[in-house]
């Protein structure tokens, strides 16, 4: 049985992590976030690749490609295309790529458009306010599912 393939997109002004407002978004950058999910996913045994971009068609260009290179699964923090981008979110349901989409901050906390996330009825899970921590905790819960989904057994919980 092979590995699962995870892609993991970060989307605009995640680049600039560790400066950008800190008190909201921490104080890692995204390199030390990669470094974190890496590190995890070889003690799990999976494969992970990143991709950043600040332009929506770029993401959404990577995650047709992903589905193509046969991703068993993506990680997606679309920033603030969360809350604007029906295209990022029908590239995601087109490619029937199971996905848990992340968030540093909680964005229900938040300011009322923060709210609204187009992403959230095409993915498995959200995972929004538990910081850096977050990535890792979203890798462990889409291993289990995709681990779930090849097995047949399905947790309606």
């Amino acid at each position: 049985m092979s590995a699962f393939k995870i892609l993991v997109l970060h989307g605009p002004n995640l680049n600039l992590l560790g400066t950008r407002e800190p008190e909201v978004y921490g104080k890692q950058t995204l390199d030390a976030i990669n470094t974190s999910i890496s590190e995890l996913a070889a003690e799990l045994g999976v494969h992970v690749e990143f991709f950043q971009s600040n332009h929506e068609g770029a993401l959404i260009d990577r995650i047709h490609r992903g589905a193509a290179d046969q991703i068993s699964g993506l990680l997606i923090n679309p920033g603030g295309l969360t809350h604007t981008s029906v295209a990022l979110r029908d590239a995601i349901s087109a490619t029937q790529t199971p996905a848990i989409e992340i968030h540093l901050s909680n964005i229900h906390a938040r300011e009322a458009f923060r709210h609204h996330s187009f992403i959230a009825p095409v993915a498995l899970g959200q995972v929004c306010g538990l910081g850096a921590q977050g990535y890792t905790l979203a890798l462990r819960g889409l291993v289990d599912c995709l681990s779930d989904l090849r097995s047949g057994s399905h947790n309606e919980d």
